[in-house]
């Protein structure tokens, strides 16, 4: 049993950084539209517009708090 600890342990936290890339915010979203019409997007990481949203998005979410 103690063997199996660590892996539900990854498995949660796997599961919880995976819960937390999705939740993109709404100029996030956007940028990757943009991106993706002018073929900026990337397969894997951001496209700088979708990057921008984001770091909007953070912005806006910490002057709310």
């Amino acid at each position: 049993m103690w063997r199996q600890i660590p892996a539900v342990a990854m498995l949660g936290f796997l599961l919880a950084m995976g819960a937390v890339a999705c939740d993109k915010g709404p100029m996030q979203r956007t940028g990757e539209k943009i991106d993706r019409a002018t073929g900026q997007d990337k397969v894997i990481g951001t496209g700088p517009l979708e990057q921008a949203g984001r770091n909007v998005d953070r912005a806006v979410k910490d002057l709310k708090n």
